[in-house]
């Protein structure tokens, strides 16, 4: 991979820079004055956890990328599950139960830093996969599903699109190396799509306000413009 003035990887070092700013402005708009207008607790928390744990990203992922090794993977891998679960957590405060949702979170959280550890001293990815791949899965059809109790909704399947292309670039990671003629490759690109989610995020926490006809989106789409 690429290395300039005697950094390894530069590249993919460079790329996971996004994930600090963005994760510090975001965790700092949670608190100041309220910016993001959260209501519930569970949300506060809830999205103080995603934030710091998009922060940390930017960290743990260049340590590893630095000196690539399974040691310095966990790095890489924790604060992501971190960002996941509590996204998780978040989604169920908002379209299932406040209470519930806040429960969750330690849990989640829990399940996370497990499926870790599990990796680390059993060899096994399959926990960790499951954690990454249930929320894939779940918020986009929960966003479908049930009824948003906020506007600019569309926003979750917006950054479910980008972390869905951010695996397909990563997957084509040497294909595009040597179409880039070794410059940049899938990986690097990987990291700049899965930055913009939490920017998507953050513009939709910014822009929504309370939902008071409260329908799903598939409900919405159902709706006669006569209606």
């Amino acid at each position: 991979m690429f290395h300039f003035s005697g950094i390894p990887n530069t590249l993919d070092v460079i790329s996971i820079f996004p994930f600090l700013v963005i994760g510090l402005i975001g965790f700092t708009l949670c608190h100041h004055r309220n910016y993001f207008r959260l209501r519930l607790q569970g949300e506060v928390l809830g999205w103080s956890c995603f934030f710091i744990g998009v922060a940390a990203v930017a960290i743990g992922s260049s340590y590893y990328h630095l000196k690539p090794n399974d040691a310095n993977l966990v790095w890489d891998r924790f604060p992501m599950n971190i960002a996941f679960t509590s996204i998780m957590a978040i989604f169920i405060i908002e379209r299932i139960a406040e209470r519930k949702g806040t429960l969750s979170i330690i849990p989640l959280l829990s399940a996370g830093v497990v499926s870790i550890l599990y990796w680390r001293f059993f060899d096994d990815l399959r926990p960790y996969a499951l954690v990454q791949f249930v929320p894939c899965i779940a918020i986009p059809v929960m966003a479908i599903l049930l009824p948003p109790m906020y506007t600019h909704s569309t926003y979750w399947l917006w950054s479910a699109g980008l972390y869905l292309l951010a695996k397909v670039v990563e997957a084509a990671d040497k294909p595009i190396y040597r179409g880039t003629l070794h410059v940049v490759g899938g990986h690097t690109l990987k990291h700049l799509f899965s930055a913009m989610v939490p920017v998507f995020l953050a513009l939709m926490l910014e822009k929504r306000h309370i939902k008071m006809d409260r329908r799903s989106q598939l409900e919405s789409e159902k709706i006669s413009p006569t209606e």
